[in-house]
């Protein structure tokens, strides 16, 4: 049976929960509805979190993306919608969304959201030469 989008994600134990590091991910087929004109919107998401203790699970995260595909949606709401459920799944240190939307109508659309653990402090950047 093929695959099906799937409302949730899930998630394993961070292999590494004692050391800070950023997990990238560029998802470049996301589509979803115009809520007004019911068109499709593509975008490309891009996601980077500093996990706690848990990890999200790759496949269930495409079939979660995919879960927008018939959906009537503002940019900025489902980017949202999106980010709050990877923080409160995974609860990681921070978390970015950034939402990369097509040019519709002559214009291009970027959303970024972010989420921060209360207790979590970045480390200061550090400059090489």
């Amino acid at each position: 049976m093929p695959s099906q989008p799937a409302p949730s994600i899930e998630t394993f134990p961070n292999p590494c929960p004692g050391s800070d590091y950023t997990i990238r991910m560029r998802i470049p087929e996301f589509t979803c509805l115009c809520p007004r004109t019911g068109q499709p919107d593509f975008a490309t998401l891009k996601l980077a979190y500093v996990p706690d203790q848990r990890c999200v699970e790759l496949k269930s995260l495409k079939l979660y993306i995919w879960s927008f595909r018939d959906r009537g949606a503002f940019h900025e709401a489902l980017t949202n919608e999106i980010a709050d459920l990877l923080a409160a799944e995974l609860e990681p240190r921070f978390l970015r969304l950034e939402g990369r939307f097509k040019v519709r109508g002559g214009i291009y659309t970027r959303v970024i959201a972010e989420r921060r653990s209360a207790h979590w402090q970045p480390p200061p950047p550090v400059r090489l030469p």
